[in-house]
């Protein structure tokens, strides 16, 4: 094994966990699998916390990844609506063993850091 210090080459799954589990990725690419193609205000609704400087920023980054798609209808009122792509789509084994994992093991977490805590 080759020993390196840029965290890429030592963990090769690094930069999948960035580019999907960054503080708001996430719960958009949540928000788009489950209620579907959305625009920019029912996203806000939604993810109440976000801002809509980050959200926009989130959605500009996860269209340049190729999670979401951007729609523009050039109506009056023009009308934007975000939508996750096929490649978006497939995290969602991912997401759906991660959310197994947490039902199953968050509470020992809860527990260590309880114990660890009390220390």
């Amino acid at each position: 094994m080759i020993e390196t210090d840029d965290p890429e080459l030592a963990c090769p799954i690094a930069p999948a966990v960035d580019l999907v589990f960054s503080r708001w990725t996430t719960p958009i690419l949540w928000a788009l699998h489950t209620y579907g193609r959305q625009r920019f205000v029912q996203l806000e609704r939604r993810l109440s916390s976000i801002t809509p400087k980050v959200l926009t920023q989130r959605l500009r980054q996860l269209e340049r990844d190729g999670l979401v798609t951007r729609t523009y209808h050039p109506e009056v009122p023009p009308r934007v609506e975000y939508e996750i792509t096929p490649l978006g789509q497939s995290l969602a084994p991912l997401f759906a063993g991660l959310a197994d994992w947490a039902d199953e093991n968050l509470p020992k977490v809860h527990e260590a850091r309880a114990v660890f805590d009390a220390r």
